[in-house]
């Protein structure tokens, strides 16, 4: 089943994403964020206001919570930075700036769960050094991950279920979401829109 996932989430030829911008986000709350409707203010705050990221990296120990993108000055270049480094290869410490679309993804599930923590990174970019060097250990790695791309992010909800991340991850209707309900976490990404467990 993990060789599976892994080609679910491979990525045979990655083409660079455009940035989601507010149109493309605007889409993304309407059509698959349903239950936003359903909330009255983060709807709102996804459309009208800044948008930040609150996420806790289980590799360094680190805790981020960061505006990346206002109405005013769009996505904010020293933030993406501040924002990529935090999601750095933790083995190497090697940066790849990351892809607006899955930190637009994280942000939207932020929203979605209303969680009083923040979500738990626990794995984010991979050089391609590493990734060669996990999927030689772990079949579920796949040879050609997002990851590698600096457009896949796997998190953990540490106050709920992780039933409940996936199915918030799903309703966005964004990008590959893969489900590992043994190991407690959600691989979210900007690729195609696909499914797997």
């Amino acid at each position: 089943m993990r060789a599976n996932a892994a080609l679910q989430e491979q990525n045979h030829a990655p083409e660079k994403q455009p940035e989601l911008e507010r149109r493309g986000f605007l889409k993304l709350a309407a059509g698959g964020l349903g239950a936003l409707a359903l909330l009255s203010g983060p709807l709102e705050a996804a459309i009208r206001r800044e948008r930040y990221l609150s996420f806790y990296n289980s590799n360094t120990g680190e805790t981020l919570r960061q505006v990346y993108w206002t109405p005013r000055e769009g996505y904010i270049r020293q933030s993406h930075k501040e924002i990529s480094w935090a999601l750095r290869d933790h083995h190497n410490d090697q940066v790849k700036p990351f892809d607006y679309n899955v930190l637009d993804q994280l942000y939207a599930l932020q929203l979605q769960l209303r969680s009083r923590s923040p979500l738990h990174v626990i794995s984010a970019y991979r050089s391609p050094t590493t990734n060669d060097q996990l999927s030689r250990r772990n079949r579920g790695v796949a040879r050609n991950s997002y990851h590698m791309q600096a457009m896949a992010l796997d998190v953990r909800l540490p106050d709920g279920r992780v039933s409940d991340l996936y199915k918030a991850a799903r309703s966005l209707g964004a990008g590959g979401v893969g489900y590992y309900p043994r190991s407690n976490f959600v691989h979210i990404d900007s690729g195609p829109v696909r499914y797997w467990s």
